[in-house]
């Protein structure tokens, strides 16, 4: 076997794609949110754009603390009544990412982070949120990811019969 030239054992190793991703957002998202908060202060003026991020600051930090306190409270009933606390879990997820979005400065960050948060909105976030994390955890072993019959045919997955001695 001959060795390659130039070749280290880690070149065959690729990055996640999750840290492109994330990467792209860092950049992108600054960069959309200057251009939102200019774009609103052309429109309203400079001193009514901040007295609104002031505003929306001050109403999702109470928000987050009125939701994220009911989130608690319903994830330790779960738990004390032996409950599986799928979705309570879930809103305390959604709770924690829509308050950190909220505490960055802007008005993009502010309605994905209003949108986490707000218990209308809150359910299709988290339908959202089950979907990937089906998706991502049993990685296409099920159809749909919502206890869909199983991939490998219309009906379920081949049966070898055997027996057990």
């Amino acid at each position: 076997m001959a060795p390659t030239v130039g070749r280290t054992p880690f070149a065959s190793r690729r990055r996640p794609r999750w840290l492109a991703v994330m990467f792209l957002l860092l950049l992108v998202i600054p960069v959309l949110e200057i251009a939102a908060i200019i774009a609103v202060g052309k429109v309203i003026g400079g001193w009514q754009t901040l007295v609104l991020l002031l505003v929306e600051s001050a109403l999702g930090a109470w928000l987050v603390r009125r939701e994220g306190a009911r989130a608690w409270k319903a994830l330790t009933t779960a738990l004390n009544t032996g409950q599986m606390p799928s979705r309570q879990l879930a809103d305390a997820a959604l709770v924690l990412v829509g308050g950190t979005l909220l505490l960055t400065p802007g008005f993009l960050t502010d309605i994905v982070g209003f949108f986490f948060i707000l218990p209308l909105t809150r359910p299709i976030a988290r339908a959202a949120l089950e979907a990937v994390v089906a998706k991502r955890l049993l990685g296409g072993i099920f159809g749909g990811g919502r206890g869909g019959p199983p991939r490998g045919g219309p009906s379920g997955p081949d049966v070898i019969e055997g027996e057990i001695l």
